[in-house]
């Protein structure tokens, strides 16, 4: 049987994977980033056991993929910054998504009973 903390941080695993493989390859341009930010959020936020999640799209990186004629690019982990917080029958898990040498690394920060 899982401890608490166990579930939280598997919570937690469930919720960027559905995060990163349900919006990876959204179209996505700086005009867009903040609506595509709080979709991306309340669509998470929805999941059993999180407390809290909170986008950010660099609008520069966004500018800097852009390869269409049309303005836009496809979002991918290296033009967002992602944190969230689960909480599971009284344990607080802490996570976080950030570039670390060019892949998004998907880490726990902290898990506090």
């Amino acid at each position: 049987m899982a401890t608490d903390a166990q579930q939280a941080c598997f919570e937690a695993g469930i919720k960027f994977g559905s995060l990163y493989h349900q919006f990876a390859g959204t179209p996505v341009s700086p005009s867009s980033t903040r609506s595509l930010e709080a979709a991306m959020a309340e669509a998470i936020e929805n999941q059993p056991f999180c407390a809290s999640v909170d986008v950010t799209i660099h609008d520069d990186r966004v500018r800097d993929a852009i390869d269409h004629e049309n303005g836009y690019t496809e979002l991918t982990g290296s033009l967002m910054d992602v944190e969230m917080r689960i909480e599971y029958e009284g344990t607080a898990v802490e996570t976080r998504m950030t570039m670390r040498d060019g892949y998004p690394l998907m880490e726990l920060v902290s898990v506090a009973d």
